[in-house]
C-alpha cells in the first residue's frame, strides 16, 4: 500500500490531495473571491447565480444552499478557502472545527483548551 493510499484510510476525512483539488477547483476560485466585500455582496444577493458564474456543480451548490461544510470539503473543498465562505456568515474556523467533529462549537472549543492548543 502506498503512502497516498494509507493517507485517504482516515475514518471520516476527507484529504485535500491533486483530485480533491482538481474537484474543486471552481469552489474553492469562487470562495477566494469572497476575500473581496463587493463580492461577498454580490454573492448575498444572488447565490445561485453567484455559483454559477464560477461554474460550480450541483453537490458543490447543494452544500453551500445548506452551508454544509463537511459536503463541501467532500466536494473538493479546502479548508481555507471555505473559511472565506463561512466568514460571511459570522463562522470561523471553530465553528467548521465544530461541523467536522460533530461536536458543539463550545465542546470543540474546550477539547482543544484541553490540548493546550
Amino acid at each position: 500500500m502506498t503512502d497516498s493510499k494509507r493517507r485517504r484510510d482516515i475514518p471520516g476525512t476527507t484529504i485535500f490531495d491533486g483530485e480533491q483539488a482538481r474537484k474543486g477547483y471552481a469552489l474553492n476560485k469562487m470562495c477566494y473571491s469572497f476575500n473581496s466585500a463587493e463580492n461577498r455582496a454580490e454573492f448575498l444577493r444572488d447565490e445561485e447565480a453567484y455559483c454559477r458564474r464560477f461554474g460550480l456543480n450541483e453537490p458543490q451548490r447543494a452544500a453551500i444552499r445548506q452551508r454544509n461544510v463537511l459536503d463541501l470539503l467532500a466536494a473538493g473543498g479546502n479548508v481555507y478557502y471555505l473559511a472565506k465562505f463561512a466568514g460571511i456568515f459570522g463562522l470561523d474556523v471553530q465553528d467548521i472545527g465544530a461541523q467536522q467533529t460533530g461536536m458543539s462549537k463550545d465542546a470543540f472549543k474546550a477539547k482543544l483548551a484541553a490540548a493546550g492548543t
